[in-house]
């Protein structure tokens, strides 16, 4: 299995891919963003990845999701994204947690001797719940802010939080943040302002369909080249921090 990582050894040398064998990762969401970030650090030579989401693949997935394809429609998006990864590297250790993110769920989902957790939820309430978990447990965090209405993925930049702008989701988290006292939050946010979303095509009823089903949130108009550049970026961070490179 050596061979597998031969070309990452090069530049993350044998102490490094030592480091990540070792290392135990949280991805939280399985979504655009998600997906690519699990298959990313697994590629990269990961030991355990715990994945955690509580949906199904549907076809309004395909255009941006990396676990979604036409023979993964109806499948939970843990167990499609597990298949994928042992396929990738058998020898990783891939752990499931087919459950919703919340605040009395965290201490189940993240164990005490993680290496770092990656938040790539789409939910506020939720995203705000990890980062003031793992500020309470001091676990290292990276979290990613909206990746949907946007079109240029140049524009992802690393940030704390609370130097960011333009972004919808981040005004909330930092907003929401100050009032849980949570201090600081790297996160990966775009700096490109949104795009709204034409909402008159017969292509989108399904997005219209699901946004009726959550009335108070309007299903974001998403493609294929922004979430999993996204996701590829989170995890090269983390893959960067734990191999000290």
């Amino acid at each position: 299995m050596k061979e597998l990582f031969s070309r990452s050894e090069m530049l993350l040398t044998c102490e490094g891919m030592e480091k990540l064998k070792a290392a135990k990762v949280v991805v939280l969401g399985l979504g655009g963003v998600g997906g690519s970030c699990a298959e990313t650090l697994v590629r990269s030579g990961l030991g355990t990845i715990i994945i955690v989401d509580n949906d199904v693949v549907t076809p309004s997935n395909i255009n941006r999701q990396i676990i979604a394809t036409t023979e993964t429609i109806g499948m939970r998006k843990t167990e499609a994204a597990r298949q994928r990864l042992l396929a990738i590297h058998p020898e990783c250790e891939v752990i499931v947690k087919d459950e919703f993110v919340l605040m009395n769920t965290l201490p189940e989902i993240i164990p005490e001797d993680v290496d770092y957790v990656i938040d790539c939820i789409d939910t506020v309430t939720a995203k705000l719940d990890v980062a003031e978990w793992c500020q309470e447990k001091r676990f290292p965090l990276i979290s990613s802010m909206g990746a949907g209405n946007k079109l240029d993925p140049t524009k992802l930049v690393f940030m704390d939080v609370f130097d960011t702008s333009v972004c919808p989701l981040a005004k909330v988290m930092r907003r929401e943040l100050k009032k849980r006292q949570v201090r600081s939050l790297a996160v990966l946010y775009s700096e490109e302002p949104s795009i709204k979303p034409v909402l008159n095509s017969p292509a989108t009823s399904e997005t219209l369909i699901e946004s009726q089903l959550k009335p108070k949130r309007m299903t974001p108009g998403s493609v294929a080249f922004v979430p999993p550049v996204a996701g590829m970026m989170l995890a090269g961070f983390v893959v960067r921090k734990i191999t000290g490179k």
